[in-house]
């Protein structure tokens, strides 16, 4: 109830002030307070705007000088930054003449350093082309024997080979207690007495001993023995025809030679190695001029030779063909001023020579090389290679090669090591006795060692690969390397020699008859001549007087 009282009481209040508003209004009164209120408002505004206008005012002007101010500033500051900006252009100015003149200094410079770099590598070049000039004619100066295929007689200047042999006090000749080799005694065609001395014969003080004192003199006479056959000689009555008796088999001209002229001359020009004129000249010379051959029948002996000792040097070559080792190498010749080739083909036991025009396929054509299938021993050269079953290089051509290659690579490891493995090899080969068998360990030791320095001088290479001028030493290792079989051969078959001096020896017959002939008239002279070669050896070899063998091949 109390509550509802004092809404009441609250809405009588709202009421009777609205309604004193309602009153205000219906009298005018209200509407004359709301107009001096609002004139009262409005004057006010109008102060307030007025006030407005002049702080507006103010601000303008202070706002117009204060622009001035910074236009004044912004001008002063654009003229300073004209002339910075004036004054840095200059400076870019200069900076950018001094960078052009800088980079064509660069440029200059640049194209001087290229210039001077080329002349250095022109120079370098230069350089490192006379050194290997310098390096490829020392190499030549220094060849010889010892470390190239040059034969000593190539360098007559060369160094003396050295005695191995220890020195001792002993003096040369014969020592005490050996027993000594005398002078072969002769039986005497002669016999001459020297009477003993009186004072001996008839002196008491001496009596005889019944030994006879003999001492020999021994001394050569050439002397001819002329044998003339002579027959009377009819004539037919009615043909006129003349007739004989006929003579014996080789008297077939006015005057004819035997079999020991024949040997004695054809051995002087061809075994000797004297020549024709000087042959003439010392048989003329021995008989006191009774005897003087033709210069033709001495240069024709060859022929005759050949000719009379086909069958047997057919025997030769049959034995070559079947040989189980076979030695063989070319050496060189001239005829009528060009070079022909003459291949040696040889075994302990039997020799032949062969004269061709050219090497090669050609040069071993109708050779014993080209039809024995077995084992070939010779010296590199790839024509042997497509002949035979097996080979064998000459190792101490590869001896003397290394030895050159120590010589002029003297930074290099592996080939002093391979030269004292070969020697070590060829040594291990030698010593062993005729029933001595291949120790396997040892074989393969030194064919491990053999690899390995090959993968030595394959690493050397690859570091300091050769000059153009020398690649000798390099070629070298690379062909040891291809021809590692060709090379350890005689490490595993006792028949294979180590080298091919079976043939050089051989071959210098040849070449000391070259050094003395200097060149042959015809192809058909050297061919003649190595035929002869041939069963000169056959006859050195198998008889005991080498001389009558060769006599009766003539006969």
């Amino acid at each position: 109830m109390f509550g509802n009282f004092e809404i009441m009481t609250n809405l009588q209040y709202k009421v009777k002030s609205l309604q004193h508003e309602l009153d205000l209004f219906r009298s005018g009164e209200k509407y004359v307070q709301m107009h001096a209120r609002f004139r009262a408002d409005l004057a006010k505004k109008d102060r307030e705007i007025k006030r407005l206008h002049s702080d507006l005012a103010t601000a303008h002007t202070e706002t117009m000088a204060v622009r001035n101010r910074w236009f004044q500033v912004f001008d002063d500051i654009q003229i300073e930054h004209a002339d910075e900006i004036s004054r840095l252009e200059r400076a870019a100015k200069d900076i950018e003449e001094r960078a052009l003149r800088a980079e064509r200094r660069v440029d200059e410079l640049k194209d001087e350093n290229i210039a001077l770099r080329r002349e250095r590598y022109a120079i370098a070049s230069e350089l490192e082309e006379e050194r290997g000039k310098n390096q490829k004619l020392t190499v030549l100066i220094n060849q010889n024997h010892e470390n190239s295929s040059l034969p000593s007689s190539q360098k007559p200047g060369h160094k003396i080979i050295s005695n191995n042999r220890e020195r001792t006090n002993k003096k040369p000749g014969g020592q005490p207690g050996h027993v000594g080799h005398g002078r072969k005694k002769q039986i005497p065609s002669v016999r001459i007495e020297i009477p003993p001395p009186e004072e001996y014969l008839n002196n008491p003080d001496y009596e005889s001993t019944g030994i006879e004192k003999r001492r020999q003199k021994v001394s050569l006479s050439v002397a001819l023995n002329v044998e003339e056959y002579f027959t009377l000689e009819f004539r037919h009555k009615k043909t006129g025809k003349l007739v004989h008796a006929d003579f014996p088999t080789g008297v077939d001209n006015d005057v004819n030679y035997d079999g020991s002229i024949k040997a004695f001359a054809f051995l002087l020009n061809n075994y000797c190695n004297v020549s024709i004129d000087k042959v003439r000249n010392f048989m003329s010379d021995m008989t006191g001029g009774a005897l003087e051959i033709s210069k033709g029948m001495i240069n024709g002996l060859s022929r005759e030779f050949s000719t009379k000792s086909k069958a047997e040097q057919e025997k030769v070559f049959l034995n070559l063909v079947g040989a189980p080792v076979l030695n063989e190498d070319f050496t060189g010749a001239r005829v009528n001023g060009k070079t022909v080739q003459i291949i040696c083909c040889a075994t302990p036991n039997h020799v032949a020579y062969f004269a061709r025009e050219h090497k090669g396929h050609e040069g071993v054509k109708g050779t014993p090389s080209e039809l024995n299938s077995n084992i070939h021993v010779h010296d590199h050269d790839l024509t042997f290679y497509n002949y035979g079953k097996l080979h064998q290089e000459c190792m101490i051509h590869i001896l003397r090669y290394l030895v050159n290659s120590i010589e002029n690579e003297k930074n290099l490891t592996w080939n002093t090591d391979m030269r004292k493995l070969i020697q070590e090899m060829i040594h291990y080969r030698n010593s062993m006795g005729p029933d001595d068998d291949f120790d396997t360990d040892t074989v393969q030791e030194f064919e491990s060692r053999f690899d390995q320095i090959l993968d030595t001088a394959k690493e050397e290479y690859e570091y300091e690969p050769p000059t153009k001028y020398y690649k000798d030493g390099y070629n070298l290792s690379v062909r040891l390397r291809e021809y590692r079989d060709a090379c350890l051969l005689f490490l595993h078959d006792k028949r294979v020699p180590a080298d091919n001096n079976l043939v050089e020896r051989l071959l210098r017959i040849i070449k000391r008859k070259m050094k003395q002939v200097m060149t042959f008239r015809s192809f058909d002279s050297i061919d003649y001549l190595c035929q002869s070669m041939t069963m000169l050896a056959l006859l050195n070899m198998q008889s005991e007087n080498f001389y009558k063998s060769v006599a009766d091949v003539f006969a």
